[in-house]
């Protein structure tokens, strides 16, 4: 617990400083591609940032619902106004909060595009509270510890993306 709160308290007193990077179209595609987001599901995006992946899940995959976390407050209110513009804030929730608070036991799909570090302190969290079945996409840093199911780089090599379903298997071959 005390690991966690240090954490958070060197996150939150860089955040201000980190520049938002935002996934491009091609890779917000390809991660809900490989997810497989359809109808049924509901979509959480950790770390939202302007909400393209959660607009995207809900116009393009008809994905039933999306809920976004965004800490940084100037972030967040982009990513309110992109949902508001694309007319979908009757299925995309936009919460500005931590995303290590978030409720992971609804979500079917979880988009993640933040360090190594930050998956890292993720882990147990979406151990703890996934439901089996859960995918869990990642865009460039992979989960310490668990084995992709899919792990699909780019031509271009500039990307790389990892897709893990609940439960996840370690890189030691168990779950």
């Amino acid at each position: 617990m005390e690991s966690t709160k240090s954490f958070k308290a060197e996150r939150d007193a860089v955040l201000s400083g980190v520049p938002f990077l935002s996934s491009p179209p091609q890779v917000v595609e390809r991660m809900l591609t490989l997810a497989r987001v359809g109808p049924g599901d509901v979509v959480c995006d950790l770390g939202c940032g302007d909400g393209r992946i959660l607009i995207a899940a809900v116009e393009c995959f008809k994905a039933k619902e999306a809920i976004g976390y965004e800490i940084r407050a100037d972030v967040y209110k982009k990513a309110l106004a992109e949902v508001t513009k694309a007319n979908l804030q009757e299925r995309i929730r936009i919460v500005n909060s931590d995303f290590l608070e978030a409720d992971l036991s609804r979500p079917s799909v979880i988009t993640l595009y933040v360090d190594g570090l930050t998956n890292g302190k993720l882990k147990q969290k979406l151990e703890k509270e996934t439901r089996s079945g859960t995918r869990i996409v990642s865009h460039d840093f992979p989960v310490p510890g668990w084995r992709p199911l899919i792990e699909n780089t780019f031509p271009d090599h500039d990307h790389t993306i990892y897709l893990y379903v609940a439960p996840v298997v370690s890189e030691k071959g168990d779950t």
